[in-house]
């Protein structure tokens, strides 16, 4: 009975909590520039703060928060999901996956009518798969959108469970409490491809023995073919489908000696923890934020100060690093437009999400009002399930 009241008056306090305080919706956040940020908000287990910085032209990076039903039954399963979708080559990928991913996690599991690694694989792969679809149609008009694709970072919390899942570079680090300091530790949960480690080079080595540069060093960088610094994504259609790796795609994309098997991979890496008591806070963010700060130096500034504005203010810190790296000051670097600014730091996303562990204790219990939340001010449309079988071109 007491535990009935309880989630009763939390989801009252949510619904005010969801206001601005005149009968409107705070969920759009605020734009200042090229900044966008949403200070603070609350998901079924406990606060968050997000915020965007765009450096690019055209925002690459998309982001949203979920939090309610994760399938399409009453019987749910609940929680909280968060993804992180960082664009290159344009847009359009990144906001397919928005527009996407998550609609098909709620038909996958409400399917198997509950949450779990196989559902979160095939979500991806239903993704993966409607884009290649957008492609195939557009390839005639628009023929470099082959060369378009976005990196995918997805968080879900259900039933005292965290998933992790990633393609690409952007990353996911757990705030955790040791017990006998106090102290708060960075913990790195997503798995990354980027070729620039060594252990991804001997990956793409062995997937691909008969090919001696499947990843070389080009302008002491290295890249899968010359190309591309990740070796998993969503897109990246002329990597994977050889009938797209010709003309008319720009020669620069094209791989001279063509290919039989896909170079790139959208198989993501999921790893699955029990959330722990002492488990304080995540933080998933593109990987413009972690060109400039440590996993432990966005750790210690998320538990040094005020949850509202977290994201705001992680954002701020990476910009003063990049404005430190070339010996100018803050407020001249915020003067630079977009496109110019892109010389300086990368578009960047940062969502922040606490963990109030009585509620997480409390998983299979706690409802709430639905939350869906899209990262620089889009609202998500409220229908819950775009057609499978004709994607939604962008």
């Amino acid at each position: 009975m007491l535990s009935r009241l309880m989630d009763f008056l939390t989801a009252c306090w949510r619904r005010r909590s969801f206001s601005d305080g005149k009968g409107g919706s705070e969920v759009t956040g605020r734009k200042e520039g090229l900044l966008w940020y949403k200070d603070a908000g609350q998901h079924l287990f406990g606060e968050y703060s997000m915020a965007v910085v765009q450096a690019n032209n055209l925002l690459e990076d998309q982001s949203q928060i979920e939090s309610g039903p994760l399938s399409l039954l009453d019987t749910g399963p609940y929680g909280t999901f968060v993804g992180v979708y960082d664009g290159h080559g344009g847009p359009e990928t990144s906001r397919y996956v928005c527009d996407h991913l998550f609609q098909h996690l709620k038909r996958f599991a409400s399917e198997q009518k509950s949450m779990s690694e196989e559902v979160i694989r095939k979500a991806y792969q239903a993704t993966e798969e409607g884009f290649l679809s957008v492609v195939t149609k557009q390839w005639p008009m628009n023929p470099q959108i082959a060369a378009v694709g976005s990196c995918c970072l997805v968080g879900v919390i259900c039933g005292g469970i965290l998933y992790i899942a990633n393609l690409g570079d952007s990353r996911a680090v757990l705030g955790r409490v040791v017990r006998a300091t106090g102290e708060v530790l960075a913990i790195q949960l997503s798995s990354e491809h980027n070729v620039a480690r060594e252990s991804v080079r001997q990956e793409m080595h062995s997937l691909h023995p008969d090919d001696s540069k499947i990843v070389v060093l080009k302008h002491n960088v290295w890249r899968v073919k010359g190309l591309i610094q990740i070796s998993r994504s969503i897109g990246d259609v002329y990597l994977k489908k050889a009938e797209f790796n010709k003309e008319p795609l720009y020669a620069k994309f094209r791989v001279r000696e063509g290919f039989k098997r896909p170079i790139l991979s959208s198989d993501p890496s999921i790893s699955v923890h029990e959330i722990q008591q002492h488990d304080q806070f995540l933080i998933f963010a593109s990987d413009g934020l972690w060109e400039h700060l440590s996993n432990q130096d966005a750790v210690d500034i998320v538990q040094n100060n005020p949850h509202n504005g977290i994201a705001r203010r992680l954002i701020k810190a990476a910009l003063q690093e990049a404005a430190k790296k070339r010996e100018m000051r803050y407020s001249d670097l915020k003067k630079i437009d977009r496109g110019v600014r892109r010389h300086f730091h990368d578009d960047i996303t940062v969502v922040v999400v606490f963990l109030d562990s009585n509620l997480v204790s409390r998983a299979s219990s706690v409802r709430g009002p639905p939350l869906s939340v899209r990262g620089g001010g889009i609202p998500l449309p409220s229908r819950t399930l775009a057609p499978c079988a004709a994607p939604m071109e962008t």
